[in-house]
């Protein structure tokens, strides 16, 4: 069952793409190359959650563009992301205990070229915060 899309301007991969290529090894049979390097930072981190939460509903906006000009923004974008993640991992769990997961699922992310990430993170059922 394909679950709900994640879009870029060009394109739209939605999870069971994800889960495919991760079970081919990562490999973009289209260009031949290990798909981590050709993935962009929103899809490397959109996959990064579908693997960590196996989620009912996964949305990743790069949200780069509105920051053009601001501290952490930079040329070509790919620095603030907007995520909007609803699983089941996430029952029981505070605000601060899903951001928490979340940030340590997408530490290198971080810790490299991301300079905000806004998180929505709500368990099944939750209205969304």
């Amino acid at each position: 069952m394909i679950m709900k899309a994640w879009r870029s301007n060009l394109q739209v991969l939605t999870l069971a793409n994800v889960r495919n290529c991760a079970a081919d090894g990562g490999i973009d049979h289209n260009e031949g190359v290990p798909l981590i390097e050709s993935m962009t930072t929103r899809d490397r981190i959109a996959e990064k959650l579908a693997e960590a939460f196996t989620p009912a509903h996964l949305d990743v906006a790069d949200e780069s563009h509105k920051h053009a000009g601001h501290a952490g923004a930079r040329p070509g974008g790919e620095t603030h992301f907007r995520v909007h993640i609803v699983s089941a991992a996430f029952s029981g769990k505070s605000r601060i205990e899903r951001h928490r997961m979340v940030n340590e699922t997408l530490s290198e992310e971080l810790k490299g070229g991301v300079h905000a990430l806004a998180i929505h993170a709500s368990a099944p059922g939750e209205t969304a915060a």
